[in-house]
């Protein structure tokens, strides 16, 4: 798909994954529940066809995403987020915030829903029990896990 970054580092890995143009955007789009090509295609103005095409089979490829068949003649598929695809609201959230604070022009906001004023990110540490403004990232040591892709 792309040139991809071999350092050791979780942001880069996942940029590998979901670093290319028009691909957050895409599983965005299916996060908000717009779940067939043409929903998809008529939310993202100025992808081509072929362009959403080649990235769906991608997203699929790596696991963010899986499809159903809902038409035969002709095909026509349902794009649903996996738990892999799910967990990046967090990632969304967070370019939400940013942009709420450090863009001159700014379209979306994040509120609470039962009292329409907008939230803000805490970071939680379940074994102190408590919310944290002291973290840091920490270096761990290389542990090999199932991966959500081979890219």
């Amino acid at each position: 798909m792309k040139n991809t970054y071999h350092l050791p580092c979780n942001i880069a890995q996942s940029l590998n994954i979901i670093g290319d143009r028009w691909t957050l955007l895409i599983v965005h789009e299916i996060l908000l529940g717009h779940t067939t090509f043409n929903e998809i295609k008529k939310s993202l103005d100025g992808i081509s066809s072929n362009l959403l095409s080649d990235r769906l089979k991608y997203l699929e490829e790596t696991g963010l995403v899986t499809s159903t068949l809902y038409s035969e003649h002709p095909p026509r598929y349902r794009y649903t987020l996996t738990e892999s695809g799910k967990d990046l609201e967090d990632v969304f959230n967070a370019l939400i915030l940013w942009g709420r604070n450090h863009l001159k022009k700014c379209y979306k906001k994040i509120v609470h829903q039962s009292c329409q004023h907008e939230i803000e990110i805490a970071y939680y540490c379940p074994h102190c029990e408590k919310n944290v403004d002291d973290l840091v990232v920490a270096e761990i040591e290389f542990n090999e896990r199932k991966p959500l892709s081979s890219y």
